[in-house]
């Protein structure tokens, strides 16, 4: 195995010496910078980005360096943690996360929970004194797994959840017992081979690797391509695979996941913007699959995890001397540091924030106007309806402004609209990364559920879209083609209005009106200046 085949190491102590983006994927370097901040980080390694096209084309070799390095990753997370994997007693569970060069969130694959099979889960059981959690994290693997390697849809694991919710009369999947979970995970697993002809292995090693070869793999998915092509990041050469410890924010009430941004990523204002889950892992926040809560409810809660949020988050982007997007997760109370990148931003917010910066002195006049540079003037102005009118319904702003346009319920009847010169309305159910298509056609995007820092919300944001998220009111018949929002019925084709200012949905076509916003004077000065002969 060459040098550059090899697992890079990232912990506390005992990393290797340089993990960089172009090798290891910006995810796993990122990770690396913050362990040597002093955060707490869980341990993990990194088989790199070199590996993914060969592992990519079914290559022998490449198979071979994988399986050699995935080998040798795990025995020093073994060493580092001292548990074993596939252990009965003290099990080693870790996540296979993937890493581009630039961050591309939500368009790449994730499995957690790796390493539990009918064995350790009672191992599980034993060290953390809390079936729920073993069978949580249980039925969570065989549904991750089927998914991402197996390709079996996830509205098939979803339907036997919703049912499993009505047979045991509970509100939602927080309330169901270690008995339920238990049963939960079996209907998982029967499923699971009655769709694919495949099961979860057993072999922990066997599920490692073939998570690491979906991760792989996942590069070259539809959502994937259409990402990089939107954003022009056609020269990435592939990803990386990162294989990190497992920490739980399922365990329990004084536990669970979130996403921080150290800036609005919508306005670019100063303050902390905090979506949190209580007994969740990560994957429900960023998924768009639930409506979190704020910061409000974390601290109240666990003050101190609350803290320690703040000032590694203050630590980070200090660091970075820009707005950063971080994942976390408190696992008993401990605050654990999970991913940062550069947060994407919405036009405003990117203006908003540079002047900031530069106010502040964390960078320079040069810096702000290159990283302003690819942004369209046009994006900047604020947009804001020319008269008031009643909203139907209420719901959370991810991105501001304001949008109005045709409703299209998927992706593809939204590129249909688009295509005859429509402003599009896309409407779902939640913020999927499936819907990236339809995303670069919309005006704006309203979803029934969701948060604000769920990956579809955070490109959404990205690419200057208005997006309202978790409209409780919203329920959408996708075989009719029609919703109701607040009893209000509303057919493909008819006309919406989103305020991602006030969090308001109207009825009707509105006039749309823009104003500049005062930081653009600044920044037009700044230019002048830089062109002026010295």
């Amino acid at each position: 195995m060459s040098q550059i085949e090899r697992p890079l190491f990232i912990a506390g102590n005992g990393s290797s010496p340089d993990v960089t983006a172009e090798i290891a994927g910006s995810k796993a370097a990122l990770i690396w910078q913050m362990a040597r901040l002093g955060l707490n980080v869980p341990p993990a390694f990194v088989m790199p980005t070199s590996l993914c096209a060969g592992v990519d084309a079914g290559d022998a070799a490449a198979l071979d360096a994988l399986r050699t390095g995935l080998d040798t990753g795990i025995a020093w997370l073994e060493k580092t943690t001292g548990r074993r994997f596939g252990d009965s007693r003290a099990p080693l569970l870790v996540s296979v996360r993937s890493g581009a060069a630039a961050s591309m969130p939500g368009m790449l694959e994730t499995i957690l929970d790796i390493g539990l099979n009918t064995e350790t889960v009672h191992g599980l059981i034993r060290t953390s004194g809390n079936p729920r959690l073993a069978f949580d994290s249980f039925r969570r693997l065989v549904q991750g797994y089927a998914e991402v390697v197996l390709n079996v849809p996830g509205a098939r694991f979803e339907e036997r959840l919703a049912d499993m919710i009505k047979r045991e009369g509970v509100e939602s999947e927080t309330e169901l017992d270690p008995d339920a979970l238990e049963r939960l995970t079996r209907e998982f697993r029967e499923l699971t081979l009655q769709i694919s002809g495949h099961g979860l292995p057993e072999d922990p090693r066997e599920q490692l690797k073939e998570a690491a070869i979906a991760v792989y793999r996942s590069w070259q998915s539809a959502k994937a391509y259409e990402y990089r092509r939107l954003n022009q990041l056609d020269g990435l050469k592939g990803t990386a695979v990162t294989v990190q410890c497992m920490v739980f924010g399922n365990s329990g009430g004084n536990s669970g996941a979130g996403v921080a941004f150290s800036r609005n990523p919508a306005t670019g204002a100063r303050e902390l913007y905090v979506d949190f889950l209580f007994d969740a892992q990560g994957e429900d926040v960023v998924s768009g699959r639930r409506t979190p809560g704020h910061a409000e409810r974390l601290a109240a809660r666990l003050p101190e995890a609350a803290k320690g949020l703040q000032e590694g988050i203050g630590r980070i982007e200090a660091e970075f001397r820009d707005a950063q997007d971080v994942e976390f997760t408190v696992d008993g109370g401990e605050l654990y540091f999970l991913q940062t990148r550069t947060a994407k931003r919405s036009p405003r917010a990117a203006l908003h924030i540079a002047v900031d910066l530069v106010h502040e002195g964390a960078i320079d006049i040069k810096a702000a106007l290159a990283r302003l540079a690819y942004i369209d003037t046009d994006q900047l102005a604020v947009a804001r309806f020319a008269e008031s009118a009643q909203a139907i319904a209420t719901a959370i702003s991810a991105a501001p402004g304001v949008a109005t346009g045709r409703v299209a319920f998927d992706s593809k009847r939204a590129k249909e609209l688009a295509a005859i010169g429509e402003p599009v309305i896309l409407v779902r159910p939640d913020t999927s990364t499936e819907d990236v298509e339809g995303f670069a056609v919309a005006a704006g995007i309203l979803t029934a559920v969701g948060g604000r820092t769920a990956h579809a919300a955070v490109v959404a944001r990205q690419l200057g879209k208005i997006c309202l998220v978790g409209c409780r009111t919203l329920a959408i018949d996708e075989a009719r083609r029609e919703a109701t929002i607040s009893d209000t019925r509303i057919c493909e084709g008819d006309w919406l209005s989103l305020d991602g200012d006030a969090g308001e949905v109207t009825l009707g076509k509105r006039e749309i009106v823009l104003e500049l916003p005062p930081e653009l004077a600044e920044v037009e000065r700044w230019k002048a200046e830089a062109l002026a002969p010295a």
